[in-house]
């Protein structure tokens, strides 16, 4: 597991004393305001740990100024970048609760103990979410994430044990 998680993107600059639009990628958009630093990613396996100033939101988006930008030129080439936070900054989980980062790569088993496939991606929907589940046979199958179909996951062995519901290979 990585030791740091996703919660934003830098979408654009806003302004010209180097505030940024950022596309949260969390669940919580005021998450935002109790964080006091972030991680920029600058790619290649760098980083840079950046002081939080000031949090403001305007539609969807969180803007954010950190201390350690103070014109648009200076922040203008992150754009793109993903912020990210130390695991012990993350929000509690609850009971049955996982980052959607963790599922990913999953080695998914039937409750009948064959193997299926592997965990692919999450849509996250109103109702519930939806595992993505690339079978054994290179087909994507979609799997509500209810109890009646998720019955464990187990982070330490990396796998998660399904129930296939009648009619749900049928599609």
């Amino acid at each position: 597991m990585d030791d740091t998680l996703r919660v934003g993107v830098i979408s654009s600059t806003h302004g010209v004393r180097g505030e940024v639009k950022v596309y949260p990628t969390t669940d919580d958009v005021n998450r935002f305001r109790k964080l006091k630093t972030v991680i920029l990613d600058l790619g290649r396996g760098e980083r840079m740990t950046l002081q939080v100033e000031s949090v403001k939101f305007f539609k969807n988006m969180a803007i954010l100024k950190f201390r350690e930008f103070n014109n648009i030129n200076e922040i203008e080439k992150y754009k793109g970048h993903d912020l990210l936070i130390e695991r012990s900054q993350a929000v509690k989980l609850g009971p049955d609760e996982n980052f959607i980062v963790d599922l990913i790569g999953l080695k998914v088993v039937t409750d009948e103990g064959a193997d299926f496939g592997v965990m692919k991606d999450v849509i996250r929907t109103g109702a519930n979410d939806v595992y993505v589940i690339e079978g054994n046979d290179g087909k994507e199958y979609l799997f509500p994430a209810i109890k009646q179909c998720i019955l464990n996951v187990d982070l330490e062995t990396r796998q998660m044990t399904v129930h296939i519901m009648d009619g749900l290979l049928d599609l």
